[in-house]
Parts: C-alpha cells; structure tokens; sequence
C-alpha cells in the first residue's frame, strides 16, 4: 500500500507555560481535504503553522511520501509543496492582481543591461493562472483594494498555487464572507482537490466543510479528541464533539 502524501505523528509545541499541541497525529493523501474544527485556541493554526514551516515543533514527526523531512521556515516546506493562506490573506491593498501574484519573483527582462520589469509577461501568466482556476476579477491590473472578500480570497489561493504545491493550508478561507462569493472559493477547492491538492481546511463554518471536505478531525485544548470521514458523521454529531470537548 502506498504511503499518503503526509503523515504527521505525536506532534507537541509548548509557548512556555502552554501546551498548545499534545501529540497530534494526522495523515492526508493526495487530492484529499481534511477539515481541522474545534474551539478556538484549540491548536489548529499551531498545527498548521509547523506544517508550513512557521513553528517548529517541541517534538513529533513529519512524513512527506513516507520520507522524514523537518521544516526550518516557509521557503523549506514551499520547496517540498506546502503552502499556507493565512486568514489575513497577505495580500498587498495598494498593489494590483497581478503584481501581488508575482510578488518577489516578477519576470525580468534586460534593456541595456538593467533588469526591467516585464510587465507583459507579468500578466499574460496572471490571466493564464487565473483562467485555469475559473478565478474572474476584473482586470489583472486592478489594485487588491478594489476587489470583493471572495475575489481577494480567490487571488491569496491563486498566489499560493502558483508555487505548484502538492498540500495547501487554507485558514478560514470562506469566513465573512457573502453566500455567493463562498460559492466561488468552495468551488476553487473542489478544483483544487480534482488536480490531485491535498486540502487542510481550517474553520469554524461546519455547513461548508461537508461541502468540499473528506474526513474531519477535532481537537480540543491541543489534542485531537474524534476524527470521522464526512460521509458517516452528520453536522449534528459534528457539533456535538465539539461542544462534549469544549
């Protein structure tokens, strides 16, 4: 049987006198999503945030195809195809879809000799990214601060598949959102997963993890406390062991 893309085991961070993580285990294989629920402060994002390089965990380890690997920063789980989009979506207001896209890797070209931002280039492959996610803004020279909450969230997920990832950390991704914009980036994720990405879905909208995720996971103070494929547990239950946790 074939090793799955990830496999976390016995994973333990402390903030001084917290136990934010208490040996938590989980396993994800390609083209899966798995929705991560539970209170807050229940370890989630510090889950998270070791997978994608932020933290580093006090003990545990991480499989990538069945091959150990340890994260030191971002730039070295980016390298083995981990990307995280943040809640707060890092995107750049007074910068344009395209430019916030390429953002520290803009094409180059040379006018006599001095490197030169090819603008064309540019956004001729943001159209081409975005086209291929069925992402619509617009226009690609539109600054970020103009856009809808569904479309910036749609740029923040397209900027991270640009880097080609194999796994994709989405936080919240579809809170405060309206109901047709939600639409949109549940539907982005389904893409996603059809493409062979790994999803971790991190939030608190229950309703949308039955949508586009594959098995569940709770964890309460640190711990995971249940873990259900979707197809055999229902909101209700759901609900439930978050709140027999909390």
């Amino acid at each position: 049987m074939a090793d799955p893309l990830l496999r976390m085991e016995g994973i333990e961070k402390s903030f001084g006198a917290i136990r934010a993580l208490r040996g938590v285990s989980l396993a994800l294989d390609r083209g899966e999503a798995l929705a991560l629920v539970g209170d807050n402060a229940a370890g989630k994002s510090t889950l998270m945030k070791i997978l994608s390089g932020a933290v580093f965990p006090d003990a545990g380890r991480i499989y990538l195809e069945g091959k150990p690997v340890v994260f030191r920063d971002p730039p070295d789980a980016r390298r083995l195809g981990i990307e995280m989009v943040y809640q707060d979506l890092s995107l750049c207001d007074s910068v344009d879809v395209g430019k916030n896209l390429f953002l520290g890797r803009e094409p180059i070209h040379r006018i006599a000799g001095i490197p030169v931002l090819d603008e064309a280039v540019l956004y001729r492959r943001t159209e081409e990214m975005l086209a291929s996610l069925d992402i619509q803004v617009g226009s690609v020279r539109l600054p970020v601060r103009f856009l809808s909450g569904g479309q910036r969230e749609a740029v923040a997920i397209a900027r991270a598949v640009s880097f080609q990832p194999r796994l994709l950390i989405l936080d919240e991704p579809t809170a405060a959102l309206a109901v047709k914009e939600v639409e949109k980036v549940l539907a982005l994720v389904q893409r996603l997963k059809a493409q062979g990405v790994a999803i971790v879905f991190i939030s608190h909208r229950l309703q949308d993890i039955f949508r586009v995720c594959d098995r569940v996971m709770v964890m309460f103070e640190g711990e995971q406390v249940a873990e259900r494929p979707i197809a055999e547990t229902t909101l209700e239950e759901v609900i439930r062991l978050i709140v027999r946790a909390a």
